[in-house]
């Protein structure tokens, strides 16, 4: 498998859960694939993230696979745990 780019840009397609819609996706694009990450593993609901797809380079990561990016001691931004534990 070829390196990940974090700093690549990146398009998400969050589900909106409203079944029967004819567009049930969201879509929101970021400059870095390391913040969409950030936005989809720290600020969407758990139940939101199963059915999130993020886009980067033309190849889609599904929602175990970005949380393994998340995880990944390469990510590069501060993540929400380190924010909480420098802060005690």
């Amino acid at each position: 498998m070829d390196a990940f780019h974090y700093s690549d840009p990146a398009e998400v397609y969050v589900a909106n859960g409203i079944k029967g819609r004819r567009n049930n996706m969201a879509y929101r694009r970021f400059e870095t694939a390391a913040k969409a990450i950030r936005f989809i593993v720290e600020d969407l609901p758990s139940s939101r993230r199963v059915g999130t797809v993020m886009e980067v380079n033309e190849r889609r990561h599904y929602h175990q696979e970005i949380r393994a990016l998340y995880d990944n001691d390469a990510f590069p931004l501060p993540k929400q745990d380190d924010k909480v534990n420098n802060a005690a």
